[in-house]
């Protein structure tokens, strides 16, 4: 699928995004939940620990053993949680006009898609996948049964993992490793004497994604 919409022409520094990440009761796209969602702004090739989104989502089930210890997240916490739909508004409040970045896109997209339609909006086709992109510069070894590690991602591209399993925490390191890997493909481009790489080349390198077969 070519992307060739002229507003995504521009370098990718000169936009607004949101790096989106969501917690949940496990992968199973038929049964499981969300349980916190967390999202950071970027802007001009930066983003702060500050003014970012978290909230944490009552399930309609019970959260298995395993899944409090991933995330930390008691049924004490949760119990006093708002629901994922009363949540929905106040996302797509803090994301609108933003591009969104993930790692791993399906997950996020399998979890948001559902709640942004009953919020009456749509969940955005053009979205950047850091695992696709780690993929493309060949900084993670490819392994066709999964998704490269967030964090070992991170710790490969010398950068800090925030929070590992916490959906404010895993969104920080998924806009520092968007940030990281899109200069590292400008530096590649400038050295080979090319224009510096625009929002739609990365927009394309994203849609190579990997999903995972029983999706």
């Amino acid at each position: 699928m070519i992307i060739s919409s002229r507003r995504f022409n521009k370098h990718w520094r000169a936009y607004t995004y949101c790096a989106i990440d969501v917690e949940t009761t496990g992968l199973n796209l038929k049964s499981d939940e969300v349980l916190s969602v967390g999202a950071v702004t970027v802007t001009d090739g930066r983003f702060s620990s500050a003014g970012n989104f978290y909230k944490v989502v009552k399930p309609a089930g019970t959260p298995s053993p395993e899944s409090i210890r991933i995330h930390g997240l008691r049924l004490l916490d949760l119990q006093s949680a708002p629901k994922f739909s009363d949540v929905a508004h106040e996302l797509m409040d803090y994301t609108s006009g933003k591009i969104f970045i993930t790692h791993a896109h399906w997950v996020e997209e399998a979890f948001l898609a559902g709640p942004f339609k009953q919020a009456r909006a749509k969940y955005p086709s053009k979205v950047i996948d850091t695992a696709a992109l780690a993929r493309h510069l060949g900084v993670v070894d490819t392994d066709p049964n999964r998704e490269p590690s967030l964090e070992v991602l991170a710790n490969r591209l010398n950068l800090p993992a925030y929070a590992p399993h916490h959906a404010l925490g895993d969104a920080m390191t998924t806009a520092a490793v968007f940030i990281a890997l899109s200069s590292r493909i400008d530096a590649d481009r400038v050295r080979q004497g090319k224009e510096p790489v625009s929002l739609r080349e990365l927009l394309q390198i994203s849609m190579k994604r990997w999903y995972p077969k029983n999706r």
